[in-house]
């Protein structure tokens, strides 16, 4: 990495490179920025001869609520704006996504296991994200889900069916529904949870224990769990998931909720997406996640 990242920094500890997300005012929302930092992190993660394992974690109340919808809606605007007597290109979308979904499949490829440590939201691209480490470790407050499979998206790394089969996918793609830490647990979404306030401590010792072990048996033994994964066709699952992406925010629904979200703000739009499902930012206050946890994004 030749410049100072701006979104993330990274360290490595006991033979354990952890990269940390630090845009903790914004939720971590995914920018392009924040794609290509994390991109090459990874791949000095996976370099670094001293280390063993990546550990990705996150700062604030959050640790992904999706990408920021104030710079993604916007550019699907001016895409339109700027392409009025021009119909959808979808090998230019396919090209566009498609560098976010290579930066997240970084931590599914990378040749080390990778851990990731969720704290509060982390919905839609933060789920098509986490979901591509080996291991997932939340705290007691974590919420997950993939909102925009209500309108605008469907997830472009079709990690879902994978970690948790055939049924809880579909109960949940079908629905977007949002899914507790201790749910995400007991469906197979993630590994475990801890209580929010050991959750850091808990990843790191974790990560420790598992660099003990030797590089070389590490790298062989991920290749062979994951390619169970890629027999099953998982390489096609994520070119579709990709794909559908781009064609759900080019339907009259997807190009609906953009003009809505110009015209009064992502957030609104987002609220009178999730306020019939009553969940997310739209829960009644009382049931609410815990002090401090951020609002969700859309995607």
């Amino acid at each position: 990495m030749s410049a100072k990242p701006k979104t993330l920094r990274t360290e490595i500890d006991e033979g354990v490179f952890v990269i940390t997300l630090a845009r903790a005012a914004e939720y971590n929302t995914i920018t392009p920025e924040l794609r290509d930092e994390l991109g090459a992190a990874i791949d000095a993660g996976d370099a670094a001869p001293e280390a063993h394992v990546i550990l990705l974690r996150a700062e604030g109340p959050a640790f992904c609520a999706g990408y920021g919808l104030d710079w993604s809606t916007a550019a699907q605007s001016s895409e339109r704006a700027a392409t009025q007597r021009r119909v959808w290109d979808s090998v230019s979308d396919l090209r566009m996504m498609g560098r976010f979904v290579e930066t997240y499949m970084k931590l599914w490829y990378a040749k080390k296991p990778t851990i990731a440590a969720v704290q509060g939201w982390c919905i839609g691209g933060g789920t098509d994200m986490v979901l591509c480490a080996d291991l997932i470790v939340a705290g007691e407050g974590a919420s997950f889900g993939y909102p925009p499979s209500r309108v605008w998206g469907t997830p472009t790394t079709a990690m879902w069916v994978y970690r948790m089969g055939l049924e809880q996918a579909k109960r949940y793609m079908l629905t977007g529904d949002e899914i507790t830490a201790s749910k995400a647990a007991e469906i197979g979404l993630i590994l475990e949870t801890v209580p929010d306030d050991q959750l850091q401590q808990h990843a790191m010792s974790f990560a420790r224990r598992m660099a003990r072990v030797p590089t070389n048996q590490l790298v062989m033994l991920k290749l062979l769990c994951n390619q169970t994964a890629e027999n099953m066709g998982l390489a096609s699952s994520r070119t579709l998931g990709t794909l559908f992406d781009g064609i759900a925010r080019h339907t009259q629904e997807g190009l609906d909720f953009v003009t809505n979200a110009q015209a009064k703000g992502f957030r609104q739009a987002v609220r009178e997406r999730d306020d019939p499902f009553g969940d997310y930012g739209s829960r009644p206050r009382a049931s609410r996640a815990p002090k401090g946890k951020a609002k969700p994004s859309a995607k």
